[in-house]
């Protein structure tokens, strides 16, 4: 009797004491336990409100460490040129981020939030990042993808030394018109190139540096958009894109097989529709393809208020729109304001029984993998140790390489015997005129400082004027007007001039185009200076342009893209220091009416085919 009343006691005691034990021990928390253990136990103590929480992100501006503890918030996000001040410094993005993730790290479960930001070339938010030439730039040196990847990891670094983990690229859209305002941002018009180009994924989600603590400076990288987006009719962001099934997984999809299969951590879904339905609502190609066909572990995040787009007009039925998006197999939606609507109406939706539970543990489960994968629930807090990698030197001279490689040799003097480029360095006087010869703002491009990016000095860097003054002999008086008559060309008796014109920088639908001409005073530059002296023209442009009518004039073209901060790799070419390598990753079309017109379309009669580039060998000196 004795015996079985101590063993009832001492079961009695194990049964009290473990929740103690269980609450002492919390088994997500080890990292030496499998990953999806440690999944599942975090999934099975959540509450509902602290899993809808998961699948939010917010906009830094209404984050705040209450915020993220009463609301559960899975993650925060700088919109396009959202910082925490005008020239923020590294260690003040850290000490905002570091706020904001102690109000998660406070909630009961203590899930850290995941910070994302658009870095798309470069981290272009941040004042004095490294800037890299956009991707239709890098589409160009396609010869050399590990290039791309060298990218991705100096990106990376740059994020990690401001506390960012996250980043909303690469962009691998295929695009098929011109005249899209986010063409700049795709590779390429064939989706080949764009598949060699998502070797930046294991750039930017790589290698840990030795010494380094685990999860820097890995960051999670996002395949985006869609899919199709690069493909809408007349080029209009965010338009339909009319497509067969066979056209769409031939075209649009490939880059996707890529992304998947190097482990992209996540995927963002397109504003476009496919064949007139929202693929922010296309359960079929979410769920269906990319999860269950191409079995995508990662998760599928909404663009920034990508749902309320589901209905015209936008945000109209709200309801509805969680429904579609949610059901669709969006995981994380970027809500970006206006939490607390989205977070009440999932609520309700699966109290309902409109949206089961399932749904919502596939989206958690999801986001979870991510967060530890990449080591958030170890190291969730940045500091300052990594500040002295924004904008290294190293990654200048990585950028400057990138910009080498870029620039395409569209045009060079009369005759292959007699090549304008590479120019004499040493010459009586030069002109060097433009709009865009001495501007920052405008060699960056759009996604730079702001959204839109801007004219001017806007962050630290090397313009192409100071790059030529840099490269050419002392003795050489050189002059720069940014827009020249005819007449004073003729009076002060130039050996030659850069003309260096293009686009004003811009994104997404800001840069849509119908006519793709020059922005004047542009093409009256061109015209002045080309008529007076022997030019050489640098075309600053996102995208092929028209520049027929003025071609006969022209000496020398280059087709120099965006190519960012460092302005010293097209002087670099230029001069002959380095030869011009870069091949046409689009089609340079003669007219806009003959748009879209694609490498192996059937009436394909280009002023420049894709793949055209002429080479130049640097000069050797003694």
């Amino acid at each position: 009797m004795g015996k079985c009343s101590l063993f009832l006691i001492l079961l009695l005691v194990f049964y009290c004491l473990g929740p103690i034990v269980d609450a002492e021990y919390n088994l997500y928390t080890d990292p030496e336990k499998p990953l999806n253990r440690r999944i599942k136990d975090l999934m099975r103590r959540m509450t509902l409100e602290e899993k809808i929480g998961q699948m939010v992100q917010i906009e830094r501006t209404v984050a705040s460490a209450k915020v993220m503890k009463n609301y559960f918030i899975g993650s925060v996000l700088s919109g396009g040129g959202s910082a925490p001040a005008p020239r923020a410094s590294p260690e003040k993005w850290v000490d905002m981020i570091n706020e904001i993730q102690k109000g998660s790290l406070s909630t009961r479960l203590k899930i850290p939030m995941l910070y994302g930001i658009d870095a798309v070339h470069g981290h272009n938010t941040a004042y004095k990042a490294t800037i890299f030439p956009h991707n239709v730039g890098l589409g160009a040196t396609r010869q050399d993808p590990e290039l791309v990847k060298k990218i991705g990891a100096a990106t990376a670094l740059e994020m990690r030394a401001t506390g960012i983990p996250y980043t909303f690229a690469p962009c691998i859209a295929v695009c098929r018109d011109p005249r899209w305002g986010r063409c700049y941002e795709s590779y390429s018009e064939d989706p080949k190139i764009v598949q060699e180009m998502t070797e930046i994924i294991p750039g930017l989600q790589g290698d840990i540096p030795a010494n380094s603590r685990k999860g820097v400076p890995y960051v999670a990288a996002c395949a985006k958009h869609y899919v199709g987006d690069g493909g809408t009719t007349k080029g209009i962001n965010g338009n339909n894109t009319v497509i067969n099934r066979h056209g769409m997984l031939s075209i649009h999809m490939p880059p996707y097989y890529d992304s998947v299969i190097k482990g992209v951590a996540t995927i963002m879904v397109s504003y476009s529709s496919l064949n007139g339905v929202k693929m922010h609502a296309n359960r079929d190609l979410i769920t269906g393809f990319l999860k269950n066909t191409l079995n995508f572990r990662g998760f599928v995040i909404s663009d920034y208020m990508g749902i309320d787009q589901i209905t015209s007009p936008p945000h109209a039925n709200y309801t509805y729109s969680i429904l579609e998006g949610v059901g669709a197999g969006i995981d994380m939606v970027m809500v970006p304001i206006n939490y607390t609507e989205f977070i009440d109406g999932v609520k309700d939706l699966v109290e309902n029984n409109f949206i089961a539970i399932s749904r919502i543990d596939d989206a958690v489960k999801r986001i979870l993998r991510v967060k530890f994968t990449m080591g958030l629930f170890e190291n969730p807090l940045a500091d300052y140790s990594l500040a002295k990698y924004l904008g290294s030197q190293e990654h200048r001279e990585l950028a400057r390489e990138a910009v080498r490689k870029s620039l395409v040799l569209l045009k060079n003097g009369e005759s292959d015997s007699k090549p304008l480029i590479p120019l004499p360095r040493k010459a009586s006087k030069i002109l060097v005129a433009g709009t865009h010869a001495d501007n920052l703002g405008y060699q960056c491009g759009g996604w730079t400082i702001t959204w839109q990016g801007k004219s001017g000095n806007l962050t630290t860097g090397t313009t192409i004027l100071t790059a030529i003054k840099s490269s050419i002999d002392p003795d050489t008086d050189i002059v720069f007007k940014e827009k020249p008559h005819t007449g004073y060309i003729k009076r002060h008796n130039f050996s030659y001039a850069i003309v260096v014109v293009g686009e004003r920088p811009y994104s997404e639908v800001v840069g849509d185009s119908f006519n793709l001409t020059l922005p004047e005073p542009g093409s009256t530059t061109i015209k002045n200076v080309c008529a007076a002296v022997k030019c050489v023209v640098i075309l600053i442009t996102g995208r092929p342009v028209v520049i027929q009518p003025y071609l006969d004039q022209i000496d020398a073209l280059v087709a120099a893209w965006i190519p960012g901060s460092e302005g010293q790799g097209v002087a670099d070419v230029l001069y002959g220091e380095y030869g011009f390598t870069g091949k046409l990753p689009r089609t340079w079309f003669k007219t806009v009416d003959q748009l879209p017109m694609n490498v192996g379309d059937e009436h394909y009669d280009p002023l420049f085919p894709f793949g055209f580039g002429l080479v130049t060998e640097p000069i050797k000196v003694k």
